[in-house]
C-alpha cells in the first residue's frame, strides 16, 4: 500500500472516530446540532486527529482515551473555523466548495454552532476518563485536557486569532505575523502532537520536542497556505482565494514576497523533520504526513 492509499484508509478511520462522537437528535435545540454536524462533516483533512493519532502509535500508545481527544481536536478546529468564516472576521461564504455554516444557517447560529462545538469538544474528551481506571492512565487524560485547553485558549489559537484581528488593515513586521502564525495556526497542531505522546506515555522531553516539531510544522503550513491563497484557485482550494488581500492582511508573501515565501517553507520543513528523526523512536508514516501537509496544492 503506498502513501496516498494508506492516508485515504486512516483519513476514513479517522472521520469515523470523529462523526460517531458528534451529537445526536436533541428535539428543540436540533437546528444547533444539524448546524454543528453540517460544519464538521463539511469535509476536511482531519489532520490534527491523523497528527494525534500517529504521534501515539510512534511512542506505543495503547489506550482507547485516544480516540474522544481526536474526535475533540477536531471539533475545536472546526469551530475556529466556523467562527472565522463570520463577517465579522473573514466574511468567506465558501469553504471546502460548499456554503459555510454561518451563509447557510444564519449569522447567529453560524456563532452558536461554534460554541456548540467548542463546548461538545471538550464533553467529548473528559468521557476519556471513564476508560481509566489506574492513577497513571487518570494523570494522562488530566494533563492531556489541560493541553487541550491551554493550546485552544487565550494563550493558543484564540491569542492568536486576537492579535489577527487587531493588526488587519495595519503594516506589521515579521516577528508579529509569526506569533499570530505559532498561535493561530500552530497551537492546535502542537496540542494534536503533545496529547498523542501524553497518553502514549512519553517522556516531559519527547513531549517538549514534539511541540517545537508541532510548532515548525505550523509555521510551515501557513506560510504554504499564504502562497496558495495567491496561487491557487477556488475550484482546486475550496475556499475564496485572495481572501487575504481583500481583508487587508499581512501574510508572508505581502511581507517577503512568493520566492522568499517559498524558501522559508523549505527551511523551516527540514528543521522540522530533522528532530522528528532525531527521535530514538520512528514512524514512517508520520514523516510522510507532515511532509505532504507542508507541500500540499490545496
Amino acid at each position: 500500500m503506498n502513501f496516498s492509499e494508506e492516508l485515504r484508509e486512516r483519513t476514513e478511520q479517522a472521520e469515523s472516530i470523529v462523526c460517531r462522537r458528534l451529537p445526536g437528535h436533541m428535539g428543540q435545540q436540533q437546528t444547533i446540532v444539524e448546524a454543528m454536524c453540517y460544519s464538521v462533516t463539511a469535509g476536511g483533512k482531519r489532520l490534527r486527529p491523523l497528527l494525534m493519532f500517529e504521534t501515539f502509535r510512534m511512542f506505543g500508545g495503547k489506550t482507547d482515551a485516544i480516540e474522544p481527544f481526536m474526535a475533540a481536536i477536531e471539533m475545536i478546529h472546526t469551530y475556529s473555523l466556523v467562527h472565522d468564516d463570520l463577517p465579522a472576521m473573514d466574511n468567506d461564504e465558501y469553504r471546502r466548495g460548499r456554503l459555510t455554516t454561518h451563509a447557510k444557517y444564519g449569522h447567529a447560529m453560524g456563532i452558536l454552532a461554534g460554541d456548540g462545538l467548542l463546548n461538545w469538544a471538550f464533553e467529548t474528551a473528559a468521557a476519556a476518563f471513564d476508560g481509566e481506571e489506574d492513577a497513571e492512565g487518570l494523570k494522562r487524560v488530566a494533563k492531556a485536557l489541560q493541553i487541550l485547553g491551554t493550546k485552544a485558549g487565550v494563550c493558543g489559537m484564540i491569542g492568536g486569532q486576537v492579535v489577527d484581528v487587531q493588526s488587519t488593515g495595519q503594516a506589521i513586521d515579521e516577528e508579529k505575523l509569526l506569533f499570530i502564525y505559532e498561535l493561530k495556526t500552530g497551537a492546535l497542531l502542537e496540542a494534536s502532537m503533545m496529547i498523542g505522546a501524553v497518553l502514549a506515555g512519553a517522556s516531559e522531553e519527547e513531549v517538549k520536542a514534539m511541540e517545537q516539531i508541532a510548532s515548525d510544522v505550523g509555521k510551515a503550513f501557513q506560510i504554504r497556505d499564504d502562497i496558495l491563497d495567491v496561487t491557487s484557485t477556488l475550484e482546486v482550494l475550496g475556499k475564496p482565494v485572495n481572501s487575504d488581500d481583500r481583508n487587508e492582511k499581512t501574510t508572508y508573501v505581502t511581507l517577503k514576497g512568493l520566492d522568499q515565501a517559498s524558501r522559508e517553507v523549505e527551511t523551516i520543513s527540514k528543521r522540522a523533520l530533522q528532530r522528528l528523526k532525531s527521535l530514538p523512536c520512528e514512524n514512517e508514516f508520520l514523516t510522510e504526513l507532515i511532509k505532504s501537509l507542508i507541500y500540499r496544492e490545496k
